[in-house]
């Protein structure tokens, strides 16, 4: 699959549209959602970003003003610029599958072209507890004496998941999320109180390719 897979017609982004939209919901709902880790604002932005798409498409099916056709495109460009960012932030690695990927009509990682340049830079973490429920990540570029993310980066991939032993490998660590910050804090549930969690991280840069993962960190969840 080509990695623009945004669909070109109105109608075929539509069904797209609404279809991602409709998966990403189901995944993430519910008390155990399936696709832990995703920011419940950013799958409320998604499902919006959907809702203004699909209005101001409908009010084009119809005859209608040629000022009803520009806003149908200016909405299409913002529907456009919140998936392809939520594509590369939380759909291009685990827990979401190869299988998912394709229900939803997006690339599989192993079809995303990487001649932008490739995440050469390596991922140092450190994790810390100061509060009840939390774990603070900090993420910094190995060896660098500065705390920013490399430049043009969306920012490090954080996986991570509570555990009754240290994991084989990071695919047991189905939680994710991307840190866009130099610092993000882990949020468990009371009765995760007390258990290890295991954390890895990676860079992924702006064309949605990870770098090398990191050492597998652990904490005791405060």
């Amino acid at each position: 699959m080509s990695n623009d897979y945004v669909p070109t017609r109105d109608a075929d982004f539509d069904h797209w549209l609404k279809n991602l939209s409709a998966f990403v919901e189901g995944k993430t709902s519910g008390p155990s959602p399936a696709w832990g880790g995703v920011p419940a604002g950013e799958v409320e932005a998604l499902t919006a970003a959907y809702e203004d798409w699909s209005l101001h498409y409908g009010r084009t099916l119809q005859p209608h003003a040629p000022s009803l056709t520009t806003a149908k495109n200016d909405a299409r460009r913002r529907a456009e610029a919140v998936v392809r960012l939520f594509v590369r932030r939380f759909l291009h690695f685990p827990p979401v599958t190869n299988a998912e990927r394709v229900d939803m009509g997006i690339p599989n990682r192993d079809a995303v072209r990487t001649e932008h340049h490739e995440v050469s830079e390596l991922l140092e973490m450190t994790l810390a507890v100061s509060a009840i429920r939390e774990v603070r990540v900090r993420v910094k570029i190995k060896g660098a004496d500065h705390n920013a993310k490399p430049k043009g980066y969306d920012g490090a991939v954080l996986v991570w998941m509570p555990l009754d032993s240290p994991p084989a490998d990071v695919g047991a660590l189905t939680r994710h999320a991307m840190a866009s910050r130099a610092t993000h804090v882990l949020r468990f549930e009371e009765a995760e109180r007390g258990k290890t969690v295991y954390v890895a991280g990676a860079w992924q840069n702006e064309r949605g390719n990870l770098g090398a993962w990191s050492e597998i960190l652990s904490a005791i969840v405060p």
